[in-house]
């Protein structure tokens, strides 16, 4: 009889530590893409938030100014006299400068972000992101 308790006792034998690591690991195994992606998705929609914002910030400068600016830089400097559109311009989600064109091809100007690995094209994380789409 002491021995029954003595092993009740004894706690999780190795056999059920592996099984339960095996269990933890297909878990990880199915859940981890998933989880990965949604952290794409989110950085693709922080892109899309930004060009949104650069997009708005454009506007103001042309009021001030009369036309869109030849470049970004110009957002962070003050026309007529007036203060500056922005204080710093953005760097997209994964840390590059967005490209910015005037006149645009696919309107008065075009805003766009490479993605994941800063070349144009590409697909998943590395898609372009542009002001026009």
């Amino acid at each position: 009889m002491k021995n029954d308790m003595k092993r009740n006792n004894a706690g999780f034998t190795l056999l059920e530590l592996l099984v339960v690591l095996a269990i933890l690991a297909m878990l990880a195994g199915l859940v981890g893409p998933k989880v990965m992606q949604q952290f794409g998705k989110g950085k693709h929609d922080a892109a899309v938030a930004q060009i949104g914002n650069l997009k708005s910030a454009l506007e103001l400068y042309k009021l001030d100014a009369m036309n869109y600016p030849q470049s970004l830089d110009a957002l962070t400097k003050g026309v007529n006299g007036n203060k500056p559109v922005l204080d710093k311009l953005p760097k997209d989600p994964w840390g590059n400068d967005y490209q910015y064109r005037f006149p645009g091809e696919h309107g008065d100007y075009d805003i766009i972000s490479y993605g994941s690995d800063g070349q144009p094209g590409g697909e998943g994380e590395a898609r372009d992101i542009a002001s026009w789409e």
